[in-house]
């Protein structure tokens, strides 16, 4: 997939740019496969704010992906590429023997008409999910358990992989999109390939009106505000922000420091600490 660039016939569209969408195979998803998203506009069971700048936005229904590949060694289809407003990767749709249908995220390498497997005698090919145990070293990987049985939760947006570095024991030790380098159980599941989609990142939204349309409400800088509204606030005209350093509207510092508790559990499986 490419960048797909407009014409500037408005001065919107003259920077816009969107991911050319000429592989998916299927428009309309899969009925059986979707639940209703009700959006909360950033408001609690109470009715108030506690995530700012959301609202709005286009109608979603959420496909349900199978992150824990349930059906073992047994081969499925890829009907059709799809996508999926929930996501920045693209979803592909499957179908087993006696009729099931699923959802995965699509690797990259991943066409209508192929055939995907999971379970510890699939070949290492994109889209099979396998355990750490038997992925060879070195291979790129995604849709990472973390335990065992659990389902994929890491390394599952567009264009994101890890690599599988070593084997000691019960642990393998993965480098992750970030450069941490982490040790996870031999026994968990993944699947092989870099997650399809990877021009996500490059594209110019163009207007403001396309980051609304993805239900994200204007943000107020801190400097403009009264004192009583931020901490940067206040001042005659533009007099900087006022703190000796960023901070959010409740004072936390904003650039740079550790939020991360210091004594962690998953402590103890980091290797190495992000780049």
């Amino acid at each position: 997939m490419g960048i797909k660039k407009y014409k500037p016939y408005t001065p919107s569209r003259r920077h816009m740019t969107a991911v050319d969408t000429s592989e998916l195979s299927k428009k309309e998803p899969e009925r059986s496969l979707l639940i209703a998203r009700h959006s909360s506009g950033g408001r609690n069971s109470e009715g108030r704010v506690t995530s700012r700048h959301r609202g709005g936005g286009h109608k979603r229904m959420i496909r349900i992906v199978d992150f824990k590949r349930r059906k073992r060694d047994v081969a499925a289809q890829v009907l059709a590429l799809e996508y999926d407003p929930g996501r920045s990767a693209r979803l592909a749709l499957l179908q087993y023997p006696d009729g099931e249908k699923a959802y995965i995220i699509a690797p990259r390498e991943l066409k209508a008409g192929m055939q995907v497997m999971a379970g510890p005698g699939a070949e290492v090919t994109p889209g099979n999910a396998l355990p750490l145990e038997a992925i060879p070293l070195g291979t790129f990987i995604h849709n990472i358990e973390l335990e065992p049985g659990r389902g994929g939760q890491i390394v599952r947006s567009a264009g994101a992989s890890a690599q599988l570095l070593a084997r000691e024991g019960v642990f393998a030790t993965l480098r992750l999109p970030s450069g941490e380098m982490r040790k996870v159980r031999t026994e968990c599941y993944a699947t092989i390939g870099q997650v399809g989609n990877e021009d996500h990142d490059a594209i110019s939204l163009g207007k403001a009106g396309r980051s609304r349309w993805m239900g994200r409400r204007p943000h107020t800088r801190g400097i403009a505000m009264n004192p009583h509204d931020h901490p940067h606030g206040g001042g005659e005209g533009k007099s900087g922000q006022g703190n000796p350093h960023p901070v959010s509207p409740w004072g936390q510092l904003a650039k740079g420091f550790k939020t991360r508790k210091r004594r962690k559990g998953s402590d103890r499986y980091i290797v190495k600490r992000r780049n």
